[in-house]
């Protein structure tokens, strides 16, 4: 099978001729439809997330199963399913409370040491699958609890894009902030996790929703997909012009969907006494995010982390499916490109300058 391998960090990726084992027990092969290109790659690329080299990249991921191992009952062949990097073990302590996206025992979903590789190259070498899903591939071998099924009549190269970014941005709205209607929410950074969570302070009912972008054409975008307002941070100061649309209170809810240092203080000065900001970007590995600790004693704010938008996937997923299907879910609208598999670094480099929101690859089925 093909699939866009990394050989080292930084680098660019490889397209390559990889061999995929038959699944084992509890493993699920699926034949890949399509897979997103997500901004967090951008940091394995340039090695300020670590990877393992070489392994497939790629984490958002859409496709059919083929066969699955000994013991699978999540799914079966022929079920279409979305895969999540969310992969949990469900026997941990966070698993059994329910909070599965923090499984610290991942690990246990892994092939064991001395057992033959899931993905190799033709002379045996064992390959790695970045997130544990190595997406960008023609087929992923999986453990079972890395995908969900979902209804046959969703469009799955759409659907694809549920596994990273509607998932993170929808969830980082409905589960992690629990926005109630009639808030007031910014969103700093209109990307595809940002657009994402304005439509999911959309679908929670939002008052007012405030997108901060310096492209214009993702602000646009952003209003098509829910927001109320919009500001540009480089035509002045964006922290005074969001204030003053909620009468110089501040918002309820700030979303820094960048995570640079800069975006997380503008960030949090939006924020209304006794507010939240939330931390969903990725700084890299050594970033830190400064807090005066005033804005925590002195005005009652709160900051949150973000990780995969606090979701329960296997429950969250098929939810947002139908949500899609209603046409309440606005997905096609984040799709700028599809491209071929041969072209991933090209679509990296527009995702780079910041000139789409979602490229998705679409692999031949034929």
């Amino acid at each position: 099978m093909r699939a866009a391998l990394l050989e080292s960090q930084p680098g660019e990726l490889v397209v390559a001729d990889l061999r995929v084992d038959a699944p084992g027990p509890g493993e699920v092969l699926v034949r890949t439809v399509a897979a997103g290109l997500c901004h967090s790659d951008l940091h394995v690329l340039d090695g300020s997330v670590p990877g393992t080299p070489p392994t497939v990249l790629g984490h958002e991921a859409s496709g059919v199963v083929e066969a699955v191992g000994a013991g699978v009952t999540r799914v079966a062949a022929g079920d279409h399913v979305i895969a999540c990097l969310s992969v949990f073990c469900g026997r941990c302590a966070l698993c059994l409370r329910g909070e599965t996206w923090l499984c610290v025992d991942r690990q246990a979903t892994q092939r064991a040491a001395g057992e033959p590789p899931r993905l190799s190259r033709a002379d045996g070498a064992e390959v790695g699958a970045h997130a544990k899903i190595g997406g960008l591939a023609e087929r992923l071998l999986v453990h079972e609890n890395a995908v969900v099924a979902i209804r046959k009549d969703m469009p799955l190269d759409v659907a694809a894009i549920i596994g990273c970014a509607v998932t993170t941005g929808v969830g980082a709205a409905c589960n992690t902030a629990d926005i109630r209607a009639g808030d007031t929410v910014a969103v700093v950074g209109c990307g595809g996790i940002g657009l994402n969570i304005v439509q999911g302070a959309r679908l929670r009912g939002a008052a007012r929703v405030v997108a901060v972008d310096l492209l214009a054409a993702k602000r646009e975008l952003a209003r098509t997909v829910g927001a109320t307002d919009d500001v540009d941070p480089g035509a002045g100061d964006p922290v005074a012009a969001v204030t003053a649309l909620t009468g110089g209170v501040g918002v309820d809810h700030v979303f820094d969907a960048v995570g640079a240092k800069a975006t997380n203080a503008q960030a949090l000065a939006m924020t209304r006494p006794g507010g939240s900001m939330y931390v969903v970007g990725i700084g890299g590995m050594t970033a830190t995010v400064d807090i005066p600790a005033y804005a925590l004693w002195g005005q009652g704010k709160s900051v949150r982390g973000v990780h995969m938008g606090s979701n329960n996937f296997t429950a969250d997923m098929p939810r947002y499916v139908e949500l899609y299907l209603q046409g309440r879910l606005m997905l096609d609208e984040l799709v700028s490109h599809r491209i071929r598999l041969e072209d991933v670094n090209d679509g990296y480099a527009a995702l780079r300058r910041g000139d789409v929101a979602r490229s998705i690859v679409v692999f031949d089925q034929a």
